[in-house]
């Protein structure tokens, strides 16, 4: 058994499709029309074959209130390895991405936490 697709709820698929491929680098892997939303993935670069992300409409109505509970406690919805977690953080502040938490280091890994502008904190972590 393997994973194929997780998701993350947004709030709006093509703000979500521009933010997770222009600002993080992910790219389009389907869009699929399915009524007034979209089957709509992303992979990384690095592995187009691997897991897509689903960037799954927010909703359903216990979706929403997830997703404030969860940014407003700061706990991030996912997280996504990087190989340098504090060379990621300055590019995608170069490029104009909020963080909520710096780049942070316990124990075995160091962790930054980013805002993916569609209601979800994005964790980016680097195993040493």
């Amino acid at each position: 058994m393997r994973i194929v697709v997780t998701s993350v709820f947004v709030d709006d698929q093509e703000k979500a499709l521009q933010f997770y491929t222009n600002k993080l680098g992910f790219v389009k892997k389907q869009d699929i029309p399915m009524g007034a939303a979209r089957w709509l993935t992303v992979v990384s670069p690095e592995d187009s074959g691997g897991t897509e992300l689903l960037l799954e409409p927010d909703s359903h109505p216990a979706a929403a209130p997830f997703k404030r509970a969860l940014a407003s406690d700061g706990i991030p919805f996912t997280s996504f390895a990087v190989g340098d977690v504090r060379g990621e953080y300055e590019r995608l502040r170069s490029a104009g991405v909020h963080f909520t938490q710096p780049p942070v280091a316990m124990g075995p890994v160091t962790t930054a936490v980013l805002d993916d502008t569609c209601g979800n904190l994005i964790q980016i972590a680097q195993k040493h």
